[in-house]
């Protein structure tokens, strides 16, 4: 079992930065991939960035490609995900998972653990 706890989130004016945190705990944390997803009202979760056990090989998605950057400390079992320029789009609930297993980085269901999620608001 693996548990995942993220937080940084909160309210940002356009332009601005956050970064989140995803602190996890039950398992051989550096043993699996990590991945960001976000999801909007109405919207479907989707991938925002991916990394693998040692943080060699990162994973983003176009829309947020050079803005946001993924990174792990495998001592400290905590992913991050460092957010700038932020835009009104990014508005979203933001989560963490684990993938244990393989599959497609960029694919939901292919994650086996996930942690509540976190608020991002920007405003315009």
């Amino acid at each position: 079992q693996v548990q995942l706890v993220e937080s940084g989130g909160g309210l940002v004016q356009a332009g601005g930065s956050l970064r989140l945190s995803c602190a996890a705990s039950g398992r051989t944390f550096s043993a699996y991939r990590m991945g960001w997803f976000r999801q909007a009202p109405g919207k479907e979760r989707e991938s925002v960035a991916a990394l693998n056990y040692s943080g060699g090989w990162t994973y983003y998605a176009d829309s947020v490609k050079g803005r946001f950057t993924i990174s792990r400390d495998n001592g400290k079992n905590t992913v991050y995900l460092q957010m700038n320029s932020l835009k009104p789009e990014d508005t979203a609930v933001y989560y963490c998972a684990a993938q244990l297993y393989g599959g497609n980085w960029r694919a939901a269901a292919d994650y086996d653990y996930w942690g509540q999620g976190t608020q991002v608001t920007v405003s315009s």
